[in-house]
């Protein structure tokens, strides 16, 4: 059963909760990349959440009933609830209950296979279970005190799940340490060889891991699924036109409301795009929330301090696109804002990874950025030369025939 809440406020001004999808299409994904079947949708509309049951108490009946007569198992909600809401959730309908970040979680707990990747899994699973201990099962009583012992009662069982949680916690960020160290060894190498390095990244499921197989000729696992890459994978790339090698690396995707334990968690794997000199951002055009999906990328991006690299935008998909939605031209330039900057001029590539359609093209745009020939600085100052500051779009407008 999917759950979400309208508190009818504009995106830019988002609940804490999180942001609402009115279609839940988004939920739905991640429940079928988890390996869950949604079987029915539910929207609530109110000002503010519920303090004891996020949905109110009206609410959580008609989904008691509904989940009754769908036999649903699982509730999942598409926004961050507390853990006594959830608990709270629990005893009134019967059956188990989860927020989109217990989802994200499990999905990347799942899908990660590098001794890194599962590291950082391991270590935000236990950051958020840290928060849902409070009162979370009956048997967390006080112990007794024992012979010779004084004070009377003794320590509680949730004080002692705590601390066993913080060790954990302790134990988990000193392996990753390790793991971070040798793959900081690893970038000081190939920052000593001179290499250009390039990143892909982008929202989930835009065509990330697809796009590194076409160009690099790996294996990369890759589906049409949320979160099919997790662990970050580097290949070298040789661009004839130069003659040269670049090192390519295929990071995780982003999604809407990113946990923020995830993303630190994760600092170690989205530091390849902190440190490369190029990024590839792959965008899916023929997704009809574009514009959400582009401004979420560059909010994480900024997030891990990420923001200032040069990018090259890689609109994908372009075989799923009708024709008279298709560009004109393989090869644009637009206008980038963020970082409380205006006029980041950006050139815009249209390709398909799976075609191969415009990967000539983005490859030339690849030589022309190792050669410090595609300047992004502000176009009304030393970005774009006059005559083709004229061109350049100032939004990211509608791919039109």
């Amino acid at each position: 059963m999917l759950v979400g809440v309208d508190f009818g406020r504009p995106a830019n001004n988002a609940h804490p909760s999180g942001s609402f999808d009115p279609t839940l299409d988004e939920l739905a994904l991640l429940a079928e990349s988890a390996g869950d079947t949604p079987v029915a949708r539910v929207i609530a509309k109110r000002q503010a959440p519920d303090a004891a049951l996020f949905v109110g108490s009206g609410k959580a009946d008609e989904i008691k009933l509904l989940v009754q007569t769908h036999q649903a198992h699982t509730v999942l909600f598409d926004q961050a609830i507390s853990p006594a809401q959830q608990r709270n959730l629990e005893k009134v309908l019967g059956v188990p209950v989860a927020d989109r970040t217990a989802l994200i979680l499990e999905i990347f707990a799942q899908r990660a296979k590098s001794h890194e990747g599962k590291l950082q899994v391991e270590l935000a699973r236990l950051q958020y279970l840290a928060t849902r201990l409070v009162r979370r099962w009956s048997h967390l009583e006080r112990q007794s005190g024992g012979i010779g012992m004084r004070g009377g009662p003794g320590e509680a069982q949730i004080e002692l799940d705590r601390r066993m949680i913080d060790e954990r916690i302790k134990a988990t960020k000193e392996r990753l340490k390790k793991v971070q160290k040798q793959r900081s060894t690893q970038q000081r190498a190939r920052a000593r060889n001179g290499v250009f390095r390039v990143s892909l990244v982008g929202y989930t499921n835009a065509g990330k891991s697809t796009l590194f197989n076409a160009l690099v000729k790996a294996r990369t696992y890759a589906a049409n699924q949320l979160f099919a890459t997790l662990d970050t994978t580097t290949r070298s790339m040789f661009l004839e036109q130069a003659g040269e090698s670049i090192s390519l690396s295929d990071t995780v995707g982003f999604i809407r409301d990113l946990p923020h334990k995830l993303v630190a968690a994760f600092q170690a794997t989205l530091q390849e795009a902190v440190d490369a000199d190029l990024l590839l951002h792959v965008v899916d055009a023929a997704s009809p929330v574009l514009e959400e999906q582009l401004a979420e990328v560059e909010r994480v991006l900024a997030e891990i301090g990420a923001a200032d690299i040069p990018q090259i935008l890689v609109y994908n998909k372009q075989d799923m696109l009708a024709e008279d939605q298709r560009p004109r031209q393989p090869l644009d330039w637009i206008e980038r804002h963020e970082s409380g900057k205006t006029g980041m001029r950006t050139p815009r590539v249209f390709v398909s990874a799976l075609t191969g359609e415009g990967l000539d093209v983005l490859r030339e745009q690849l030589v022309a950025a190792m050669r410090g020939e595609i300047p992004q600085g502000l176009i009304s100052g030393e970005g774009a030369p006059p005559e083709e500051a004229a061109s350049v779009e100032t939004e990211h407008p509608p791919i039109q025939a």
